[in-house]
C-alpha cells in the first residue's frame, strides 16, 4: 500500500504561465524527492497599463511517501 503526500505551492514568472508552473516544480524539486504528478489549480496574473507583467500559477504536486521524501 502506497500513501501520497501532496504540496500546494504558487510559482511565478513574467514569461508565462508555463514557466511558472516549471519554477514551481523546479524549486520543490530542490526539496522533495520523487515527485510523480503536477495538478495546476488556477492560474492569475497581475496586469498593469493593460500589459500582463507576471503569471502565477497555483499547482498541487505529489509524491508518494516512503520515509525518504525530502531531502
Amino acid at each position: 500500500m502506497s500513501v501520497v503526500k501532496v504540496l500546494e505551492l504558487v510559482g511565478s514568472s513574467g514569461d508565462g504561465f508555463q514557466e511558472a508552473v516549471e519554477q514551481a516544480v523546479e524549486r520543490a524539486c530542490q526539496t522533495v524527492d520523487g515527485i510523480s504528478g503536477v495538478e495546476i489549480v488556477n492560474l492569475t496574473a497581475d496586469v498593469n497599463n493593460g500589459r500582463v507583467m507576471q503569471y502565477r500559477a497555483n499547482i498541487k504536486v505529489a509524491f508518494e511517501v516512503d520515509g525518504r521524501g525530502t531531502k
